[in-house]
């Protein structure tokens, strides 16, 4: 492919930490969900309500949906898409969690590097920075 032809085409990275309030809620929007599925086939339908009721990252997984994400947004079209979730341990005071601050350069869209400030975490003057909610 030319350099064209693969501009086309944009990654996009998005990475949530969720907390779960209401694994009873999640479970069951999940299994309703499963049972809905009129393309899953029988056998796995029942593999998949064991998984959703054993673990809610499985169940946050049948309910999330890459697609409609970008459904809707003109001028794109779904290419590929992958996506996984795991329990995980989280600290929100530990700096494993500052999202898109894997080293000491930031690049920005334009493709140019800035410091990012070791404490901060800040870029340069004006730039957004990733944030917490």
């Amino acid at each position: 492919m030319t350099t064209d032809e693969t501009s086309r085409f944009v990654r996009l990275r998005v990475e949530l930490v969720l907390e779960v309030a209401g694994p009873e809620d999640l479970t069951g929007a999940a299994l309703d969900h499963i049972d809905s599925d009129t393309y899953m086939p029988q056998e796995e339908r029942a593999h998949a309500r064991a998984a959703v009721e054993e673990d809610e990252a499985e169940a946050l997984a049948y309910l999330i949906d890459p697609f409609s994400v970008v459904e809707g947004v003109p001028g794109v079209e779904l290419a590929q898409a992958s996506w996984s979730s795991e329990s995980i341990a989280y600290d929100p005071a530990s700096e494993e969690w500052d999202l898109g601050l894997d080293d000491d350069h930031e690049e920005d869209v334009d493709g140019r590097e800035g410091d990012v400030d070791d404490e901060t975490g800040a870029g340069r003057e004006g730039e957004g920075t990733p944030r917490r909610v």
